[in-house]
């Protein structure tokens, strides 16, 4: 597979997108894309400004940053990014990097927290990162996204489906995944539909991740002419649920939607254990499965989870296989999960958009080359950016790349299987 990366960044090998980056005509330093004084490559990106070096780039090496839970309750969702993201630059790496450059990642906590994160993230723009990448949870993207755009940086690849950040206007953000909309469309399709539940529940994170979530669901059951039967809210970065549950089990719901991270999900499940309270129970992406697993052990037997990368344990699929040896490569001693899997298509789609730019590489030019891109295909996994009209005919930016949803079934063991097998699903 490492072969099969280096023929591809040979065929890759061109600059279709060089001519279209102000200032790359190599008027500072000769031929475009020599070094300048301060190592970086001048090929006139610097964020929207006067022509000058391109941050992060240098004749060898190019650099990306990151900002994202690595300590705390959601930690395992940081730091699984972050794995997935290096295993892929790794990868890249030891086939010959991108056009003869390396990349590498610099990684801040931010505890998922806002302010943390914004700060971080305005420490990485100013110490000279090429690209965001892997920004962890929907609070935290909201505020540092624009920040990000408001100094011409990239934001690929953050860890959230939120609506806010398919705003074509945001002209830097490049997503992967499915939205947090069509998974809560593919929830109530299977609990409502195929199971015929009609009195459902939810659990929601009190903040922008969770109201925007709550919101799908809410507008999800209205297409059908329901309502919910029972709304709890709990404060982000707590385990304060146990009021929930409690409120849960006097509504009676058949199912509970699970709007959270691993942490406030798993203390809710080991409640309704205890309690032997047993509706259905369905949890988002963000929920972080395989901790969930992990941690419940047989308690998590026939939890549902929503997911929006295949089966990270399912070598037979192209995708999976190359990220099974990117992960033997770069940590032998890592376990495949949900996360890092979407971690390392991040990285993959960085690398994809790195090769399609050229040599030359700019901002402008490594996001143009993304969102214009008619597909681009990740050893089966295919992504698709292109304009669509805007119902004010206003043409924006489709910065997402992926609309499939894969709904499991966590089993006795640990592992999980697929549920549905409708067009949404592979």
């Amino acid at each position: 597979m490492v072969a099969a990366l280096a023929a591809l960044v040979g065929l890759l090998s061109f600059t279709a997108c060089a001519s279209g980056d102000s200032g790359d005509s190599g008027d500072n330093a000769g031929d475009a894309g020599s070094a300048v004084d301060d190592g970086t490559t001048d090929s006139g990106d610097n964020g929207g400004g006067p022509a000058g070096p391109t941050p992060g780039v240098t004749d060898t090496s190019i650099l990306f940053g990151q900002s994202a839970a690595l300590a705390g309750p959601t930690s395992g969702l940081g730091l699984g990014m972050q794995l997935g993201i290096e295993a892929a630059f790794a990868q890249v790496n030891e086939a010959g990097g991108v056009h003869g450059r390396t990349l590498a990642l610099n990684s801040l906590d931010d505890g998922y927290e806002p302010d943390t994160s914004l700060s971080n993230t305005i420490q990485l723009i100013d110490e000279g990162v090429f690209a965001l990448i892997g920004a962890t949870g929907t609070p935290t993207s909201e505020v540092t996204a624009p920040a990000a755009q408001e100094r011409g940086v990239p934001f690929i690849g953050p860890f959230t489906g939120a609506d806010l950040l398919r705003d074509g206007r945001l002209e830097n953000v490049i997503n992967f995944r499915a939205s947090y909309l069509e998974e809560v469309q593919a929830m109530v399709e299977y609990l409502h539909d195929e199971l015929g539940l009609i009195r459902i529940g939810v659990l929601v994170q009190d903040d922008a991740f969770g109201r925007d979530v709550y919101h799908s669901v809410v507008a999800t059951l209205a297409e059908r002419d329901l309502e919910l039967i029972a709304v709890n809210f709990y404060t982000r970065n707590t385990t304060a649920v146990r009021n929930s549950l409690l409120q849960f089990i006097g509504a009676r719901p058949q199912a509970i939607i699970i709007i959270s991270s691993a942490a406030p999900a798993i203390e809710l499940l080991a409640w309704a254990n205890d309690f032997e309270h047993d509706p259905v129970f369905i949890a988002l992406s963000f929920v972080g499965a395989n901790t969930l697993a992990n941690e419940l052990g047989e308690v998590a037997q026939g939890v549902l989870v929503s997911q929006v990368v295949p089966n990270p344990l399912d070598a037979s699929n192209p995708l999976v296989a190359s990220y099974h040896e990117a992960l033997e490569l770069y940590d032998p001693q890592a376990s495949p999960g949900f996360v890092s899997l979407e971690g390392y298509i991040a990285g993959r789609l960085a690398i994809a958009g790195l090769e399609l730019c050229g040599r030359e590489v700019t901002r402008e030019c490594f996001s143009d080359s993304i969102l214009t891109a008619d597909a681009i295909d990740l050893d089966g996994f295919v992504l698709g950016y292109n304009d669509d009209e805007a119902p004010d005919s206003t043409l924006v930016v489709d910065n997402q790349g992926s609309d499939q949803i894969f709904l499991t079934e966590i089993q006795g063991d640990g592992t999980f299987q697929l549920v549905n097998t409708g067009d949404k699903a592979n």
